[in-house]
This record gives C-alpha cells, sequence and structure tokens, in this order.
C-alpha cells in the first residue's frame, strides 16, 4: 500500500519495523560498495589472453610498422578500422590513442579554452557554459568545475534531453558545449534516438562554435538483445551543414582491461587535423603495442561483439536481480521509481523527494556505500534530493543482493520518517 494511504497508526508501526530492520542490518557490519561502475574481475578475466600479446616476434603492424617505436599519431590503422565499425564512424575520421578516452576528453576541452575550436577563437576569457542533461556523468560535471565552466542541467528523458529547452539555451552565444552519452547514458540508460541527434547536430545556436561532446562510452554495451547501434552522428552533422559540431568519444575500458584499454577520438577531417596539430606538441604517439594486442585479440568487429555477448552473461543477471529485489520491497509503497536500463552500467533510482541524501547516508551508515546524493548533477546539487545512482556490475551477485537488499531498507526507512514527520502535530489537551 502507497505510503500516503496509510493510517498515522499504521504508518507508526511501519517505521518501527522498519527501525528494527535497519538496526539488524548495522549489526550485520557489512562491508559493501556500489560506488562507481567498474568491471567484475571475472569480465576482466575474459580478456586475459591479452597477457600473452603480441607475441615475441609479433611486434609489427600490418603495414611493417615496428609497434615498439615513436610515432604513429592516429594509431594503428587495425584497430581503428575494427572500432569505425561498431561507433559508424569513417576510418580516416577516427583516431585510437591510450588507455583512457577521458583523458582525450580532458585535453579536447582544454584545447578549446585555451585555442579555439576548429573555426573558432579560444574559449577562455569570456563566460564559457555546458548543456547538462541530467541526470548525467559526474566526471564530464567535474571537468567542466575544473575549469570554471557554467553547468546548466536539463532533463533527460527516454531518447534524449528536452530538446526545447536545449534549443533555448542555444540562444545564448556562451554556451559553447553540451555533454551527451547517446547510447545507454550513464546513468539512466537512456538511448538517443534518429530524430533527437539531427535535432541537436542541426540546431541553430548563437556560438558559432558550440561542440558536442558525444561520449559513446557504453556504445557495444547492451544487456538485451534489443542492441542499440551507435548513430552516425558525424554523418548528420555535415548533412545539417554543421560538421565541425560533435567530437566523439570511446574507448575499451569496459570491453577488455578497464586500466589498459584503447581510447578513440572521432571529428570532421578539419577536426581531426586540429586535434592532431595540437596532439602532436603533447605526445610522440600512442600506445601501439598495446593497439597491436588488441587487434590480435579481437580479431574484427565480429570478435568484439562476440566477447560483450560473454560480458552480457555476466552482467545481464546482476540487473536482473537489481530489479527484482527492488520491485518486491519497494513496488508496493509508490515510494520509489528506478529506470530497467537495456544497456550500459547503471540503474538510477529516484527515491521520495528530499531523502536521497539521507538514503546514502542510512547505508553508509550500514556499510553499504553508494556514489553520493546528487552526484549525476551539476556540483552534486540535485535540487529534489532523490536521485541515486546504482553500480551492480562490480560486486559478487551475492554481494549485490545484499546491498540492493540492505538499500531498499534505507530508502524506506527514510520515506517513512519523512511521511511521520508530515503528520500534523496532535492536538492539544
Amino acid at each position: 500500500m502507497p505510503l500516503s494511504e496509510l493510517t498515522p497508526d499504521e504508518l507508526t508501526d511501519l517505521h518501527a519495523r522498519l527501525t528494527k530492520d535497519y538496526d539488524d542490518l548495522v549489526a550485520r557490519g557489512l562491508k559493501l560498495d556500489l560506488t562507481r561502475g567498474k568491471p567484475a574481475s571475472a569480465q576482466l578475466d575474459l580478456s586475459n589472453e591479452l597477457l600473452t600479446l603480441p607475441g615475441e616476434g609479433e611486434f609489427r603492424a600490418a603495414d611493417g610498422t615496428d609497434c615498439r617505436n615513436y610515432g604513429g599519431l592516429t594509431g594503428l590503422p587495425e584497430i581503428r578500422e575494427i572500432f569505425a565499425e561498431l561507433l559508424n564512424v569513417p576510418v580516416a575520421q577516427l583516431l585510437a590513442g591510450d588507455n583512457s578516452s577521458l583523458s582525450i576528453m580532458h585535453d579536447t576541452l582544454v584545447w578549446c579554452l585555451l585555442k579555439g575550436p576548429v573555426g573558432g577563437s579560444p574559449w577562455a576569457g569570456s563566460p564559457v557554459k555546458f548543456i547538462c542533461p541530467v541526470p548525467g556523468y559526474d566526471r564530464h560535471f567535474a571537468l567542466c568545475e575544473q575549469y570554471g565552466i557554467e553547468m546548466i542541467p536539463v532533463p533527460l528523458g527516454d531518447h534524449g534531453p528536452d530538446l526545447d529547452a536545449v534549443r533555448d539555451l542555444l540562444a545564448d552565444p556562451s554556451v559553447k558545449g553540451m555533454w551527451v552519452v547517446p547510447t545507454y547514458a550513464n546513468p539512466t540508460g537512456a538511448v538517443y534516438d534518429e530524430a533527437v541527434a539531427r535535432e541537436l547536430v542541426g540546431m541553430t545556436a548563437a556560438a558559432p562554435d558550440f561542440r558536442i561532446f558525444w561520449d559513446n562510452a557504453y556504445a557495444v554495451h547492451h544487456l538485451t538483445d534489443a542492441e542499440s547501434p551507435a548513430l552516425d552522428v558525424l554523418g548528420m552533422a555535415a548533412e545539417a551543414g554543421n560538421p565541425d559540431r560533435v567530437f566523439v568519444f570511446a574507448s575499451t575500458s569496459k570491453i577488455t582491461f578497464a586500466g589498459a584499454g584503447v581510447s578513440f577520438f572521432g571529428g570532421s577531417p578539419a577536426t581531426i587535423a586540429w586535434y592532431q596539430q595540437h596532439q602532436s606538441k603533447r605526445s610522440i604517439g600512442p600506445d601501439k603495442v598495446n593497439h597491436l594486442r588488441h587487434v590480435r585479440y579481437l580479431k574484427d568487429a565480429d570478435g568484439v561483439r562476440a566477447l560483450m555477448a560473454r560480458h552480457r552473461a555476466l552482467i545481464a543477471p546482476k540487473f536482473a536481480q537489481v530489479d527484482a529485489i527492488l520491485t518486491e520491497r519497494l513496488g508496493g509503497y509508490d515510494t520509489a521509481t528506478w529506470t530497467h536500463p537495456i544497456g550500459g552500467y547503471f540503474i538510477s533510482l529516484d527515491v521520495a523527494d528530499g531523502t536521497a541524501s539521507r538514503v546514502v547516508a542510512l547505508a553508509k551508515a550500514a556499510g553499504i556505500a553508494m556514489t553520493g546524493a546528487g552526484a549525476a548533477f551539476p556540483y552534486g546539487k540535485d535540487p529534489r534530493d532523490r536521485n541515486i545512482r546504482i553500480a551492480p556490475t562490480f560486486p559478487s551477485p551475492d554481494d549485490v543482493a545484499g546491498a540492493i537488499e540492505g538499500l531498499t531498507t534505507c530508502v524506506l526507512l527514510a520515506a517513512t520518517e519523512q511521511a511521520l514527520a508530515a503528520l500534523p502535530a496532535p492536538a492539544a489537551g
């Protein structure tokens, strides 16, 4: 029964039961962590063959390049060919880098600030604002905060952001950028559809050098048979007359080894030339040996797809487990909603307004570490204090079950506390 339909006595009784359940939870001395979307060790084990590659004497690329040496700013053509197909980006417009796409995002942002993007002046020195669909990715927001970029949240729906809100914001010439996680967005699992993508790349912007930071971090991370292929966003942008508008980012961080993967950067031909011009001052070339070992291991795009099917077999049951427990424990109280992602690494849980911080604090005291309430919003401030990100991939299935069972107790306890506090005070006398 929804909490709002309980009588004061029923609410008091429920609160007492939940308080006892919570005290029992604390007494268990749990040490569980659902804070970050990391691959589990079993997922990393899938790629252990990488540790033996390339074999002795097998250090030359297809064109004869000695991968042990300097050079090759674009990255090995073979690895670019594999991921060009998966990311729907022309090979000539895709660069392969070192292990972290976040590093590429950082460099791209800094070069825009200091040097200006293609056809633009340096952004630094004048106000710079970014559109941030929310809930969103905390590391994107941290980059903006690091460099004093004002972040403007817009609501994110199942198929993309509120386009009217984006359109209104683009009338401001100080709006220079927008963060997008187009496929299985962090944390909601939203998938931008083609119509939304076309609107975003074609909208009129007061800033001629407005850029979309298109972070396709989860492009191949499917959880069901309903796979969402990567959109040809660069082709769409070119058709719309804004060929330089989109920066594409991706990596193998959750495909092979999280700390030893390959990152990718895509853009228009002019943007690729711009990136290489600045990158050449920063690096003499990426880790081509790592590129080569990935090529030897993955072989082709179908090899990536086959590997991701093995990842799915390991993590999809954890997502189903979370959904089942949330449904069983919270479904009847009408006090929380959550997403049902078909890909990606997260579930987004919305609890009763004004209680997310309390829920996370209760969970922490019970030994269950959650990402901070509000982390999915710029500056860590969720205006409704209701959103909590669940990352179920890293813990064991037993630990996932224990953590979510405990979390639901905290959700209900916080909600009943709030409901009791809202009851009218007893009449005097």
